[in-house]
């Protein structure tokens, strides 16, 4: 169905029939609450063919939101208010998605930060039942976005982790601007463990392993200044996020193949099962795993060097990343799965992480003795180039002590 159609389109189901519900998580947000949900309201109203509601959904806010949200509730048709009186964005979405009686359900940050205009784009192929999800990028080529680099940087590291830890096809797990049908929220839904920022990109993969179809729209985004997100603790929750979702998806204790069955999809071929195996798939997929740690390795250092300095930010961006390394490598890099022997080698892939942590150490302690007024780019480079000699090694490692039993077995990575 295309846009132009769904535009088109009179209002035929009954008014009781809520096509679309449209949540909005707020925490403590009385300063955009009002304005925000005006605007969407009269944009859905002149521009939206199908009954809608807009789903305010509050996260144990203790400022005046609850108290506006009750507001615009009584005051504007087609306007909810929901209190959850925990924290957390997913489990306010989660909460507000299950008890909702619409056909699709949809999300935006309260900022507005996506045009509205891409609103029906995204939600058009989930009303037609052509896909199954749809998500907004900010990453598309023909999107447009206003943002400081620093955000931008993280954006596309987090998604580039993405891709190389848990093998995922969709460009934009973190932009604030999605929608999902119905009937397949109930089923995705109960299998998301994340109540906080993750919740999207959890439930993303998980509908991508399960086979569904994601649909992508570009979208016009301006990023807002003002901001309440904590962007050091949002990033080692994602990176909690990720390694417990990996380890559940390795040990098989999600019911993914019961779930393409009950949505009536097709198994898929596994994500990465593409690449070759042997020496030449094994150099293929420590690539991409090296090239996705370093970009989390960086992203972490720049994100807590201005609280733990040079040195400290330094360790504790490579232990991080380099326990994701192991665990990534352990499994799509050698074949390697289950709990057996996982302790043990993750010992060893520290005692390998000394050698990363001497390289780059070193590369800062000649940098400060040679160039002490560096600047922070420099000092990146610099770290880029002793984690590249130690990724070599890393491998060698990795194919001839940790992994040698495995090296020469036969890939088989499967969800």
């Amino acid at each position: 169905m295309s846009v132009d159609a769904v535009r088109a389109a009179p209002r035929t189901p009954p008014r009781s029939t809520t096509v679309l519900d449209v949540v909005v998580p707020v925490h403590n947000e009385e300063a955009d609450l009002e304005r925000s949900v005006r605007r969407l309201h009269r944009h859905l109203t002149e521009q939206f063919p199908y009954p809608f509601r807009i789903t305010i959904a509050d996260n144990a806010s203790t400022d005046t939101t609850p108290v506006i949200a009750a507001r615009l509730a009584a005051e504007l048709p087609d306007v909810a208010a929901h209190r959850i009186p925990q924290k957390g964005r997913g489990r306010a979405l989660r909460e507000t998605w299950t008890a909702s009686d619409a056909q699709v359900l949809a999300y935006c940050d309260v900022d507005l930060s996506t045009d509205l205009a891409a609103l029906l784009p995204l939600v058009a192929p989930l009303i037609s039942g052509h896909s199954d999800l749809a998500i907004g990028t900010r990453l598309s080529r023909s999107a447009r976005v206003v943002r400081g680099a620093k955000r931008e940087f993280i954006s596309r590291a987090y998604n580039l982790l993405l891709r190389g830890t848990l093998a995922t096809g969709f460009s934009d797990a973190q932009c604030g601007f999605k929608a999902v049908r119905a009937d397949v929220a109930q089923r995705l839904l109960p299998l998301v463990e994340d109540t906080g920022w993750f919740f999207d990109t959890e439930l993303l993969v998980l509908a991508e392993r399960s086979g569904l179809r994601i649909h992508e729209v570009p979208v016009d985004w301006i990023d807002d200044p003002h901001s309440s997100v904590d962007i050091v603790a949002t990033a080692l929750a994602d990176l909690k996020g990720i390694a417990r979702l990996g380890r559940a998806l390795g040990s098989g204790r999600l019911p993914l193949h019961e779930l393409r069955g009950q949505l009536g999809r097709d198994p898929r071929p596994d994500p990465v099962a593409g690449v070759p195996a042997g020496m030449l798939g094994q150099l293929a997929r420590f690539a991409v795993i090296g090239i996705v740690s370093t970009a989390a390795y960086l992203l972490l250092y720049v994100l807590l060097r201005s609280a733990l300095g040079a040195f400290g930010a330094n360790l504790v961006a490579l232990v991080v990343t380099a326990v994701a390394n192991t665990a990534a490598n352990r499994r799509l890099t050698f074949g390697v799965r289950g709990r057996s022997g996982a302790a043990t080698h993750q010992m060893q892939g520290l005692l390998v992480f000394g050698l990363g942590l001497a390289f780059t150490t070193g590369a800062l302690a000649a940098l400060s003795a040679w160039l002490p007024n560096a600047s922070q780019l420099v000092e990146i480079l610099a770290l880029v180039g002793a984690n590249a000699l130690a990724t070599v090694l890393r491998f060698v490692a990795f194919r001839s002590w940790i992994f040698r039993k495995h090296h020469n077995a036969p890939q088989e990575i499967s969800a």
